[in-house]
């Protein structure tokens, strides 16, 4: 290798690390705030409505801004999208740490959910810009999908070790100066890697709809799992959100400039990704929600200590993510690493279903939680090559917001739905945490039919004599 190929190699491994760290704070900040919550109860005088603002303060507007922010991305150039990503979430960051009152805290965890709604498909869309299609971007996304994977989990560690530490306020100071790292870092890295797409835009009335539809339905779950799924206002936003989304999918059929670019949904491998992430990412994150609680409530661990023992699950993961991208996705395809992953979700779900009410951790906890982490390793890097596979480099923004929104969606559903029937079973704890394994058995069996593939349809006799004249048919 010569002095300039070997420097393009740095400098593309560069641009992966500075990725990787993004998507990275994002993803953690959806986790680790919750066991924080209830010192924040004690020294703000939070109730238990101001504590769920809390959380879906961030949440809400983090799923509901991906597709508009991914799309933007594409139109302004990734660069500045992301660095205005990492600029507002450090500052919101800041506040949140700094806050004194219930207002000052939702308000800055809203405006850290905007950020990281920038930073995360811009992060995945220039990983896709920086390594070309193949073994190259497929070792790339080994990388990221298993951060990805593991962050979830080091959220729940950090929570404990900080709020037990130097206090709640440390798990928001602690992005602040991460974050100005990595705005540096963008404005230096990503110099000269401004990929456009000249000419684009999109009907405001979509971007409108999109947003406000995907914000009123995540609210429509969380207030469902909490006031019923029959409550006047459940009823309300639900009904609310599929209207909206109506008038997006109406004004999307009439658009010139659509928000979501024909090609994607043409696009077989990325429409099954997109259905799988739904699927595996919603059983993976409801599985983490569950078992914490099983961990805490039931077992009794700390904080702190359920934090140590989920590292079994993002150690492992972090290994088969980097095997997946390096070799096995090359070997086997994304599809079927995809199924197999769903397969080993219903068998961690499915033996964590039937925990006794005094578990042995090394016989009842111990294999789930590392079958789970084999699961998201085999999975993550595999959706995600599925989703950019055959897409114009002008278009991974779009892309990339399409999958991290089925992404945050499926896990929204999957964690409602456990949650309702963790909550049905009323003071019988571990018969609503069956009832919850229960659920996210059968969300990541649905990955295993949605990674079935569909028979090809037969052509005509003619038209298959044609394209093989040509140069022979392409499957995708």
């Amino acid at each position: 290798m010569d002095s300039g190929t070997e420097q393009a190699v740095r400098s593309r491994y560069r641009v992966l690390a500075l990725a990787c760290a993004a998507m990275f704070i994002t993803v953690v900040d959806l986790t680790i705030v919750n066991v924080s919550l209830p010192r924040m109860a004690l020294d703000l005088g939070l109730g238990e409505d101001a504590l769920q603002w809390v959380v879906i303060g961030y949440s809400v507007p983090f799923g509901g801004l991906l597709l508009l922010a991914g799309r933007v991305g594409d139109m302004l150039g990734r660069r500045r999208v992301l660095l205005a990503g990492l600029m507002i979430f450090t500052l919101a960051s800041l506040i949140a740490g700094l806050s004194t009152s219930t207002t000052m805290l939702i308000a800055s965890r809203a405006a850290q959910g905007v950020g990281a709604a920038l930073i995360a498909p811009s992060a995945l869309a220039v990983v896709a810009d920086t390594f070309p299609e193949g073994k190259e971007r497929n070792s790339a996304l080994g990388i990221y999908g298993a951060l990805g994977g593991a962050a979830a989990s080091v959220g729940v560690l950090a929570g404990g070790f900080l709020t037990d530490g130097p206090g709640w306020q440390w798990i928001f100071f602690v992005n602040v100066p991460i974050g100005a790292v990595l705005a540096a870092a963008t404005v230096v890295l990503l110099r000269g890697r401004q990929i456009v797409r000249r000419g684009a835009g999109f009907e405001p009335r979509s971007a409108l709809a999109v947003t406000s539809g995907s914000m009123l339905g995540l609210y429509a779950l969380n207030r469902g799992v909490v006031d019923g799924w029959t409550s006047a206002t459940t009823l309300a936003l639900a009904a609310a959100a599929i209207a909206t989304l109506m008038v997006f999918a109406w004004s999307e059929s009439r658009s010139r400039t659509p928000l979501i670019p024909p090609s994607l949904l043409a696009n077989r491998p990325v429409v099954q990704a997109n259905l799988a992430a739904a699927t595996g990412y919603g059983s993976f994150f409801a599985f983490i929600f569950l078992t914490t609680l099983l961990m805490q409530q039931q077992l009794h661990y700390s904080p702190t200590k359920t934090g140590v023992v989920w590292l079994l699950t993002s150690g492992t993961g972090f290994v088969f993510a980097g095997l997946t991208g390096a070799v096995l996705a090359k070997r086997f395809g994304p599809r079927r690493l995809i199924g197999l992953a769903s397969i080993l979700m219903v068998v961690s779900a499915l033996g964590l279903m039937v925990i006794p009410q005094h578990p042995h951790f090394e016989v009842s906890l111990l294999p789930t939680l590392v079958i789970a982490g084999v699961a998201v390793g085999l999975f993550a890097p595999s959706v995600q090559i599925a989703a950019l596979t055959e897409v114009s480099d002008t278009d991974f923004g779009a892309a990339s917001g399409l999958m991290e929104t089925s992404r945050e969606f499926g896990g929204s559903v999957v964690i409602a739905s456990a949650s309702t029937v963790l909550l049905g079973a009323h003071a019988d704890f571990l018969h609503g945490v069956h009832g919850g394994y229960a659920v996210i058995a059968v969300a990541a069996a649905l990955g295993v039919i949605v990674a079935i593939p569909r028979p090809r349809q037969r052509q005509p006799l003619t038209k298959r004599a044609a394209t093989t004249t040509i140069g022979g048919s392409h499957e995708h």
